[in-house]
């Protein structure tokens, strides 16, 4: 049976660092790539610590497919995030409960609208706080040999710390649910393996004043699930396929509904 630590649970909630191929599919505006950087700074007294503290720094960026090879109005996405391992059966099933606080801006100065009343998507002002609260229930599963973790979240954005021409047009109070799975080696006697396969599925539902919607629009769902799979000749990398349905979490670009398919190359350092 492996061990999952604090870190192994702080680095599934906090996600992966990744690039995808100029290959994606959906109604997205033509990229050359998409990265995601999530670095990851561990603050604890030791390995055994039940209390935790995180700092990322985490940064994403699209390339466009258009002269000059623009990278527009990057999303940059501090955070700091506190996590205490609340009980502990065995070395897998546990409990952990954390509390996060968090930036989200585009580091643009510009007016949020242009003239003509539309969003400006290229120099326009966007910035939003917010904190999220939540725990996460991990498992193994002896039958598939496979990690199990199932979290789920309140996120608020209060409004005196959000720009205020988000407010009507972006959620500030939203649910998120996180369900991931990892197939571990079969010789996994040793521990500290990669898995073989992971998947990863992940929901949001916005609450609040949104676009006019119905409180129980299907807008106000977004779905992302992700498959990685890791091969053997690969150590710290590997490939992965992941579909995004819903608002784009891209900073400005929030007003737009996006369908994606992507395809690229994935860290993963988690070991089990």
């Amino acid at each position: 049976m492996p061990k999952i630590e604090l870190t192994t649970i702080a680095g599934i909630n906090h996600g992966n660092s990744y690039i995808t191929f100029p290959v994606d599919i959906g109604n997205i505006e033509p990229l050359w790539f998409e990265a995601n950087l999530t670095p990851n700074f561990y603050i604890r007294k030791s390995k055994n610590s039940r209390l935790m503290g995180v700092l990322t720094s985490q940064i994403i960026i699209r390339m466009y497919q258009e002269r000059s090879f623009p990278v527009r109005t990057p999303s940059y996405m501090p955070q700091i995030t506190v996590y205490y391992l609340l009980s502990s059966k065995t070395k897998v099933n546990s409990l952990s409960l954390f509390g996060k606080l968090a930036h989200h801006s585009n580091g643009q100065q510009g007016n949020f609208y242009m003239e003509d009343g539309s969003i400006n998507h290229k120099t326009g002002n966007f910035s939003t706080n917010y904190y999220e609260l939540g725990f996460i229930k991990t498992n193994y599963n002896t039958r598939y040999n496979a990690a199990q973790f199932f979290g789920t979240t309140v996120e608020i954005h209060p409004p005196n710390l959000t720009i205020e021409e988000l407010d009507g047009f972006y959620s500030l109070y939203r649910w998120n649910t996180i369900f991931s799975i990892f197939r571990l080696p079969e010789n996994n006697n040793h521990n500290n393996k990669n898995a073989n396969v992971s998947l990863k599925g992940q929901t949001t539902w916005m609450f609040g004043k949104l676009n006019n919607w119905d409180n129980f629009s299907l807008n106000r769902l977004n779905l992302k699930l992700t498959f990685f799979y890791h091969p053997k000749f690969l150590e710290d990398i590997g490939l992965f396929i992941q579909i995004y349905h819903g608002m784009d979490y891209y900073n400005i670009y929030f007003s737009h509904q996006i369908n994606v398919l992507h395809f690229g190359i994935m860290t993963e350092k988690l070991r089990f």
